[in-house]
């Protein structure tokens, strides 16, 4: 019967769940022995590709338009209809390959993440887990219709972004203040919202018998190899090696602009006042010369990304009504990726597109494995394949190589990234202690002021470098304009994490290029078969969190920036 499934998703955007069932009740009804377990999971892998796909394109038609009401309503009765029962039917299927005893090659690591699903499943959660989807629509769209006016044309936020490159402080001050006051007229909305996140959260673990959210949250995320204590100690492993680093690039960028104290309207000027990045006009532009920075990269990177370019398989441009931020997602049976995001035609635009096609390349060189469970990948490394692209590509920013900038350019863009390199990990550790800390203090955390107050200490803790006095409101607020905290509790460590496992790599690129390449790709080629530990290994890296690694890390990178910044003088 498995040869009636539509050729593609978009013949089953329109079914019921009624019309879907038939394909898993005839997989639940099957035997399975080592001599068929091969066939039974490329139906099983077809029939969750389609599905996957599905929701994945009607998630993407809210984002690319959060004002598209017909398909905010198809994405909802989807969740509503066949979201719940065919969880609920994955799940059965993953029970009935566990008591088949059955272990096909390459599915260790799959069979251990559907023990850890079969443990935490629980029916009642799956109308928990859709108002979790919906919550998430409502939070891109208090956010996605933040708009402003300058000077006579109303901008969203992300288009204010370049007005904070300006050299005219008091230009760029007015510029960051306007954005802070629109969003701060959101701050109940989002109080409020957060409120029924936490709910909802509660009730997930306490149904699946957990006594708190982290606990649940852990094993629904599938982290085996580090624990919550390890995230503890990679904070403090920040806050010793990496803090030190971040303070002396901001005192340098202080000294040069010529400041008491840096405000937060001067972390995106240059420091020496020239005028800013401009890598790109419109987005074709951005897409024809990324090209020829992969093609240097590497050939095979080179040609997934024009195939995504060919394919439409990008959407670039900011815009009213388009959901914040940038993601790479999968359209799972096309076994394609697609690219979101919002370039308003800033430096910040090609590390996004250089991030998110990382995670297209891991999508493209993982679809060789023949079944969907080993496919899937932790965020821990998933970023890997992300932030060491932008190390990668790092080399060929230049139009002497048919980049975006000249050579003075390109090497203002990579000390720009290195920079921010440095500056991300304690932001990153602000982002993941406060979640740490709601979830172990969680009736705390439902009354918004304490979150403000708890955020206020981390920043103060980890990002000591910035004068926000007189913008208390704006500088408490932080933790509502960082959706990961509010759509997906928990996911941030990845970033540092990756962070590292990258500059490991760009260290190995710096000694042999094509090798760490090969190395790079064999490692996303691996899919979800092997655990993290040996995911990083295949990669050149080491998974770690400890403060000799991540110091030498940095080291690494200070070291990179002393020549960039004798040649910017």
């Amino acid at each position: 019967m498995f040869q009636s499934l539509p050729a593609d998703a978009t013949g089953l955007g329109n079914w019921t769940w009624k019309e879907i069932e038939p394909y898993y009740l005839d997989l639940l009804k099957r035997p399975i022995h080592d001599d068929n377990v091969g066939r039974w999971l490329a139906d099983w892998t077809r029939l969750s590709e389609l599905l996957e796909e599905t929701f994945s394109r009607l998630h993407v038609a809210t984002t690319v338009n959060t004002a598209d009401k017909e398909a905010e309503e198809a994405y909802h009765r989807l969740l509503d209809e066949v979201y719940p029962p065919s969880e609920e039917a994955e799940q059965r299927l993953k029970t009935r390959l566990l008591e088949s005893y059955t272990e096909p090659p390459g599915f260790e690591i799959p069979l251990l993440k559907m023990r850890t699903e079969a443990e935490i499943f629980h029916r009642e959660n799956l109308p928990l887990l859709v108002e979790e989807h919906k919550l998430t629509t409502r939070y891109d769209k208090i956010l996605g219709a933040q708009t402003v006016e300058w000077e006579g044309e109303e901008r969203t936020i992300a288009q204010m972004r370049p007005l904070y490159q300006l050299t005219d402080r008091s230009l760029r001050e007015s510029a960051w203040r306007l954005a802070a006051e629109r969003q701060l007229e959101d701050r109940e909305a989002i109080n409020d919202l957060w409120r029924v996140f936490l709910d909802v959260r509660r009730d997930l673990a306490g149904n699946a018998g957990f006594g708190d959210y982290r606990s649940f949250r852990w094993k629904q995320m599938l982290r085996f190899d580090y624990t919550p204590e390890d995230c503890r100690r990679f904070h403090e492993a920040i806050e010793r090696t990496v803090v030190p680093a971040a303070i002396r690039i901001c005192e340098r960028r202080r000294t040069l602009l010529g400041l008491e104290m840096l405000r937060p309207w001067d972390m995106d000027v240059d420091p020496y006042s020239r005028p800013p990045l401009a890598p790109f006009n419109e987005a074709a532009e951005l897409v024809t010369k990324t090209s020829t920075i992969f093609h240097y990269v590497d050939p095979v990177l080179g040609g997934y990304f024009d195939t995504m370019a060919r394919e439409g398989l990008l959407d670039l441009e900011n815009r009213k009504n388009k959901a914040p931020g940038g993601y790479c997602t999968e359209f799972a049976a096309a076994q394609r990726p697609f690219i979101f995001m919002n370039a308003v035609g800033v430096h910040d635009d090609v590390q996004t597109l250089l991030h998110e096609s990382g995670h297209a390349f891991h999508t493209f060189e993982r679809s060789r494995l023949p079944y969907i469970q080993q496919r899937q990948v932790g965020m821990e490394f998933a970023e890997v394949a992300s932030m060491a692209m932008e190390l990668l590509a790092s080399p060929y920013l230049s139009e002497e190589k048919g980049g975006l900038y000249s050579k003075s350019d390109a090497d203002r863009a990579v000390t720009q990234h290195l920079e921010w390199c440095i500056l991300f990990w304690p932001f990153m550790a602000v982002v993941d202690a406060f979640q740490h800390w709601v979830y172990e203090n969680p009736s705390d955390a439902l009354i918004a002021s304490n979150c403000d107050e708890r955020w206020a200490s981390l920043w103060e803790r980890f990002v000591p470098w910035i004068d926000w006095t007189g913008l208390e409101p704006e500088k408490m607020t932080g933790w509502h304009r960082k959706l990961h905290i509010h759509v997906g509790p928990f996911y941030y460590v990845e970033y540092g994490l990756a962070q590292l496992g990258a500059a490991q790599i760009w260290r190995n690129a710096l000694k042999d290029r094509k090798g760490a390449v090969k190395s790079y790709r064999r490692a996303l080629a691996l899919g979800g078969t092997v655990g993290l530990p040996e995911l990083y290994s295949a990669a050149g890296a080491e998974f770690s969190f400890d403060a000799g690694t991540l110091g030498s890390a940095v080291s690494l990178m200070e070291h990179a920036l002393e020549g960039l910044y004798r040649g910017s003088e």
